[in-house]
């Protein structure tokens, strides 16, 4: 191409020079477009393929939602009711109370479904989510800090510890394995009712059973530690039905939409 443009210019041919260079820029810039449109194309298939994967994660995240409203709701109807047994103002039997006791206890641990989104923003690439409502859904759910401190709530209340070292292991060990908590598959919203508050017998002499609600009934800590297990409770309760309100709503929104 080189040659027949010198070649041309020695001859003062320009009409063939205006051809020859026409054809250069016309080639370099269907290149360029060609080059544009093939990063374009591979950028949309990502981008699809995140949206994708972002809208599965929320899926999953609107149902651990649910399940962890229902799950504090029966955990805290557990604890009303041993601190109402303890408290006189309605009376258990000792192994029901042993059995609320013990549920009052218990604590979720939410599993997130967050890969993707880390993935997007350790690579800078969370543009990549182009429904603006999606992507700031996203950013707000996880980056809420309400999930650790509900954690850490469950797991550190002084009420768990003081019941979990008063106990015998025996006892727990036996309220775990018939009160405890019932699987519920991922996905799976209507056996989250019950997850926890189900009929159950322990498999418990009655002197073991009447030797734990003893310890329950004679020492005063446990109705203060109750107290404040349910203060913390409707709490976290409050903050994931109201203050985050919107939010779970949209995770609804999201998980009614079809895959």
């Amino acid at each position: 191409m080189l040659r027949h443009v010198i070649s041309h210019l020695r001859r003062q041919d320009w009409a063939a020079v205006l051809i020859e260079l026409v054809v250069v820029v016309v080639g370099v810039f269907i290149g360029v477009q060609a080059s544009n449109w093939n990063e374009q194309r591979e950028t949309d298939q990502k981008a699809a393929v995140f949206t994708q994967r972002l809208r599965s994660d929320l899926r999953e995240e609107a149902w651990s939602y649910e399940y962890e409203v229902g799950y504090f709701n029966e955990v805290l109807a557990s604890a009303k009711r041993a601190a109402d047994a303890l408290s006189g103002k309605a009376p258990l039997s000792d192994e029901a109370l042993l059995v609320a006791a013990y549920r009052a206890t218990q604590y979720r641990f939410n599993i997130r479904r967050r890969a993707t989104y880390d993935e997007l923003t350790s690579t800078g690439e969370i543009g990549l989510i182009r429904d603006p409502a999606l992507r700031d859904l996203a950013m707000r759910l996880y980056t809420a800090p309400m999930f650790d401190s509900i954690h850490e709530e469950g797991m550190d209340n002084p009420y768990r510890k003081a019941f979990r070292m008063a106990i015998p292991y025996e006892v727990q060990n036996a309220l775990e394995s018939a009160c405890g908590d019932r699987l519920v598959p991922t996905g799976d919203y209507k056996p989250i009712a019950h997850s926890l508050d189900h009929p159950c017998s322990p498999d418990l002499s009655p002197s073991a059973v009447a030797a734990s609600a003893t310890i329950l009934r004679n020492d005063p800590h446990f109705l203060e530690f109750l107290r404040l297990r349910i203060a913390d409770i409707e709490t976290n309760l409050g903050n994931l039905t109201v203050f985050y309100g919107d939010i779970r709503e949209r995770l609804r929104a999201v998980a009614k939409e079809k895959p």
